[in-house]
């Protein structure tokens, strides 16, 4: 995604690599870049207790302890851990204790690969979030059989933007733009437009170009696309893309491409696109029971256009080949 710009006006803005991405940074009506440099030390900050792409973390060191002993963490790690454990429990499609099955097909990274069934069938033993145990008194994670190993992926971007704001608004910071790449936290207003909306370009999910398919109008508030063209792998003419289904463990096939959330909060986005991916569309009443939800965008690969809770009005078809249904 990326935000859509006419106008010029006061604002400092940078970019960075972090989370496995390039990372935006925008914060309008302020001069000193020492702020966003802050930031970026906060980001690093949170990838160094969730990530799971390198070998020490503090989430890392629970996994490495699995089947040995509990690790006490601290509350940050311990708070999100709990948060996707009770969401694993729901079985949406979402699901904490998949790491071996990500590792096992390590889609997006140089050493990607096709596993075998033999080895798909031994991770699916493995990955069973209700084997996780969580100690409130002291903060502690158990993992009870050797080999099982916590992701976060799916969730921990969420939780950083929604830090970051925080952040920000300690600084007394009314307005700016959060990009984690698919996770995009508007602070505010949108000062440099008439309207004070945001131009969000959403890019076509069908291909690896960066171009913007459709164009949304929001207010303040999290977009997160999550979509098949993002990571993928492929062999023998068939591609296979990163959202990886628990039960089968193998990626989720259905006619999405991707699905994009509107909500308050970075985190709820980050869940509710892998709730409505698995689900392969629009789930009944789904806006009346999140009410800190405000809609949803699907594209399918037909080059299908469905939006759920937004006005056609605030959405702008940029690629004629794209329709909606």
């Amino acid at each position: 995604m990326k935000i859509l710009e006419k106008k010029s006006t006061l604002k400092i803005s940078k970019t960075y690599r972090a989370l496995g991405t390039v990372i935006s940074l925008t914060i309008y009506g302020h001069q000193d870049e020492e702020l966003l440099d802050k930031t970026y030390q906060l980001i690093k900050y949170y990838e160094q207790l969730f990530t799971v792409n390198r070998d020490q973390s503090e989430l890392m060191a629970v996994n490495h302890k699995a089947g040995i002993e509990p690790v006490q963490v601290s509350g940050a790690v311990y708070g999100l851990t709990k948060i996707a454990l009770e969401k694993s429990k729901e079985a949406f499609g979402f699901n904490a204790a998949i790491g071996p099955l990500v590792k096992l097909w390590h889609i997006g990274f140089s050493d990607a690969k096709l596993p075998t069934q033999a080895e798909i069938d031994e991770k699916l033993k493995i990955i069973n979030p209700d084997r996780i145990i969580l100690r409130d008194d002291e903060f502690s994670i158990f993992l009870p059989e050797k080999g099982m190993e916590i992701d976060l992926g799916a969730i921990a971007k969420g939780y950083i933007a929604d830090r970051i704001k925080d952040f920000w608004h300690a600084y007394g910071i009314s307005s700016g733009i959060i990009n984690l790449g698919g996770n995009l936290l508007l602070v505010g207003e949108a000062p440099h437009q008439t309207d004070k909306k945001w131009r969000i370009g959403i890019r076509n999910p069908l291909t690896n170009d960066k171009k913007s398919v459709l164009q949304l109008l929001s207010g303040e508030g999290s977009v997160v696309t999550s979509g098949i063209s993002e990571r993928y792998l492929k062999v023998n003419d068939k591609i296979y893309h990163h959202i990886i289904d628990s039960k089968t463990g193998y990626p989720h096939h259905n006619q999405l491409a991707s699905v994009t959330i509107l909500s308050k909060k970075s985190i709820d986005g980050e869940i509710e696109t892998t709730r409505l991916f698995f689900a392969d569309g629009p789930i009944e009443n789904w806006l009346t029971e999140n009410p800190e939800v405000y809609g949803a965008i699907f594209i399918s690969k037909d080059k299908k256009i469905k939006a759920v809770g937004i006005p056609q009005s605030q959405i702008y078809v940029a690629d004629q080949s794209f329709e909606f249904e």
